[in-house]
């Protein structure tokens, strides 16, 4: 079975359910709370590619580990990080807000600097990376699908509503359903190097959630704002990280998406103990 088919009906059902919960407004927070959004933009597009390239070198990866750990990087949060924000007591409409952005930006910031990356270690690897493929894959799987559920959000916002409620529900077994295939079709790589990749992702997540943490403080925001900025800048998007991966027309190469899946695994481990640990200091 072709992991493709089932992870690329899931991103675009993914990506169509952001945009159910998005209104227009959510794209204009920038005006009115520039700081938070900066900390949040910056920690994403800038932060997270750097610590994941150290860490890449710390580690020591092959080129295809090191691709698909720079490839989560480059990956926005999605709506998962609204809900992680929501059960965080953080700022749910900064949340919002940033994964809005975020998502239209890194269109055109993931085929740039998978370019770098692919490029500085094209010399050990026949990878090569279609730029251009990418920039349409990232616009027909994710621009579109946002559109489409931020028309019917606008035009039809109680049917909007209710089908988010539904989709949000099916986001996180969808996720866990690709994780079971893909490591049923690999788990000998995956077996092989979990205790390496697992230690790089689990720190590339602490790294982040830590750059998130700074920022925030630096910047002077408030403590629902802080949560909020710490859960966008280390939680990734795993399925789309793992849709260029794994995509004909872009890498076709399913050992990128490995680190992906590790990933997928323990961000949901780290997040839901910052979760844990967050409600037990507010109580």
């Amino acid at each position: 079975m072709n992991t493709i088919f089932i992870v690329l009906p899931i991103l675009t059902v993914l990506m169509f359910d952001l945009g159910l919960a998005l209104k227009p407004q959510d794209f204009k927070l920038f005006v009115y709370r520039p700081m938070p959004i900066m900390a949040g933009l910056i920690g994403q597009i800038v932060m997270l590619p750097l610590i994941a390239w150290g860490i890449c070198y710390a580690f020591d990866f092959t080129p295809l580990f090191a691709i698909g750990i720079m490839l989560i990087a480059c990956s926005p949060g999605g709506s998962s990080s609204n809900v992680f924000s929501m059960l965080a007591g953080g700022d749910v409409a900064l949340s919002v807000s940033l994964t809005a952005l975020s998502s239209v930006i890194t269109l055109f910031t993931i085929p740039a600097l998978m370019g770098v990356v692919t490029q500085a270690v094209g010399s050990s690897t026949e990878v090569e990376l279609p730029v251009m493929n990418l920039l349409v894959q990232n616009i027909v799987l994710m621009a579109v699908p946002i559109v489409m559920g931020l028309l019917m959000a606008i035009g039809m916002p109680r049917r909007a509503e209710r089908l988010h409620m539904i989709l949000k529900k099916l986001a996180f077994p969808a996720l866990v359903v690709l994780v079971a295939i893909f490591f049923m079709q690999h788990q000998d790589t995956i077996v092989k190097s979990f205790v390496t990749l697992g230690a790089a992702v689990t720190a590339l997540i602490l790294a982040t959630m830590g750059s998130g943490a700074l920022l925030a403080w630096v910047m002077h925001l408030t403590e629902r704002e802080r949560r909020t900025i710490v859960i966008e800048v280390g939680m990734q998007n795993a399925a789309q990280a793992i849709t260029i991966a794994c995509s004909p027309f872009v890498f076709n190469n399913e050992t990128i998406a490995v680190p992906a899946i590790i990933y997928a695994l323990m961000m949901n481990i780290v997040l839901l103990s910052y979760v844990s640990l967050v409600r037990i200091k507010k109580s």
